[in-house]
């Protein structure tokens, strides 16, 4: 479960948690083991968007929504309630949907009767934002397209955010900010010449830039549908059915 990290000159550094496989973080959560606990943490803060459009799709109010995308978060990260439901080996998103639903089938009379307000966000929620988003897939038909589609946007969203983080470290911001469209494809991308004239660049530059930018992309992709996947054999499938939900 451990692996030792290294430096530039192959060196052996401190052991370093390997969490790569959403099935070996939930083992070792199991045993309180607080690298493992980060790691679910982290998968969760990227999925609670998804669970809460579905719990809306399924015909509860926001303010109802709310209380339970919360409050199941709190069991799944809190009361162990992952005991309570089979971890099957398989896709993340696969297990958490069955997870809520049981939670659904099974807590919802309980969960009601909490006052609101008086747990603690295990995940960060707004719920405005979360509204606005929802409104914009409201023509998927049913919740678990919701969830598909809402997983496939946050999932890239989040692989953006990366991206970016590694861009300001490196003091390339603004560069990519003016970039990022020719990642996501977004119609108000500028023109490389425009772009090129207002970053005191060249196109010839920006092109490499770019290219540079997208191989980059595609290996924070990999790696992050690793962490969600039972192993690296699903991953090619789990990249299709990424962007077969997202042409649909």
């Amino acid at each position: 479960m451990r692996r030792e990290s290294t430096d530039a000159s192959g060196a052996v550094g401190q052991p370093l948690f390997a969490t790569t496989h959403w099935s070996v973080v939930l083992a070792a959560a199991n045993e309180e083991t607080p690298a493992a606990a980060e790691a679910l943490e982290r998968l969760c803060r990227t999925y609670w968007y998804p669970l809460y459009a579905y719990v809306r799709r399924r015909g509860y109010s926001p303010e109802d929504a709310q209380d339970l995308t919360q409050e199941f978060f709190w069991r799944l990260l809190r009361k162990n309630y992952l005991a309570r439901i089979d971890p099957a080996k398989g896709k993340f998103r696969s297990f958490l949907l069955a997870a809520i639903n049981h939670f659904l089938a099974n807590e919802w009379d309980r969960t009601k009767a909490v006052k609101r307000g008086g747990r603690l966000e295990f995940v960060p929620f707004d719920q405005e934002s979360a509204e606005q988003r929802l409104a914009e897939i409201a023509h998927e038909p049913s919740p678990e397209q919701i969830f598909e589609r809402c997983w496939a946007i946050t999932f890239l969203e989040e692989v953006l955010g990366q991206l970016r983080d590694e861009a300001t470290q490196a003091g390339r911001a603004e560069q990519f900010e003016g970039l990022k469209g020719f990642l996501t494809g977004e119609k108000s991308a500028d023109s490389y010449a425009i772009l090129a004239a207002r970053l005191d660049s060249n196109e010839a530059a920006l092109r490499k830039q770019v290219q540079r930018l997208r191989q980059r992309y595609g290996e924070l992709l990999r790696q992050e549908i690793e962490r969600t996947v039972a192993g690296p054999a699903e991953v090619e499938d789990e990249l299709c059915h990424l962007f077969t939900v997202l042409s649909a």
